[in-house]
């Protein structure tokens, strides 16, 4: 089974290119879903973010994750303790989904992972497609989201390895500037290449042994 990274700095298209992935008939792993589920009404972290972060919610209406997002921003040991509580229920939600793919005997899987090379999540995949734009078309569409100021756009893009690097990392960049039908192209054309360049892929073979999106790889640039 052939793991495909799917990743891709803030603004540059990657739900777009995750949307069409799925249409194309690819099983994909969307990490920040997991996320919502288990934050959500009822999810299996809502409770240990609750005593780790009283205040930031209830277990029938689930984590406010602007609330949230104000405690652990700007404090990197509180970004640790909310990763001890998030990190291995991802973890093992990923290593499910592998597993029902592998049982269905699936080719070619996604692993849509924004910050799959910070966390050196690549070294688990086969080959990673990168979701890149031109600065200015990235700050546009990260300045129309609701409720986003220049400082907090500036403080997302510091925690994301910078977009020349990522291009620099894989033969497979999308460029998603051009249009979505262009986009739609190259990622037929990129998912062919892999298929064709990996065959029946060895990242899942080799994950059942080690451990998943371990420590976090130095940031350069």
């Amino acid at each position: 089974m052939i793991v495909l990274g799917l990743t891709g700095s803030i603004g540059m298209g990657k739900s777009t290119a995750a949307t069409m992935l799925r249409r194309m008939g690819l099983p994909l792993h969307d990490a920040d879903a997991v996320v919502h589920r288990l934050l959500g009404p009822g999810g299996a972290a809502v409770r240990e973010v609750l005593s780790a972060f009283p205040g930031v919610g209830s277990w029938e209406r689930g984590i406010d994750r602007q609330k949230l997002g104000r405690h652990v921003f700007a404090d990197p040991p509180a970004l640790k303790r909310l990763e001890r509580i998030l990190h291995p229920k991802v973890r093992a939600a990923n290593a499910r989904f592998l597993a029902a793919c592998a049982r269905r005997r699936v080719r070619t899987v996604i692993q849509d992972v924004p910050l799959l090379y910070e966390t050196g999540g690549d070294r688990h995949c086969d080959a990673v497609l990168v979701v890149s734009a031109p600065a200015f078309l990235q700050r546009q569409r990260v300045m129309a989201r609701p409720g986003m100021t220049e400082a907090k756009f500036r403080a997302i893009l510091g925690k994301q390895m910078p977009d020349r690097l990522k291009r620099s990392l894989t033969p497979y960049v999308v460029e998603t500037g051009l249009g979505k039908r262009h986009s739609l192209i190259m990622l037929r054309r990129f998912v062919k290449l892999v298929e064709a360049r990996h065959g029946t892929g060895s990242a899942y073979r080799h994950a059942r042994n080690r451990p998943r999106y371990g420590n976090h790889r130095p940031r350069s640039g």
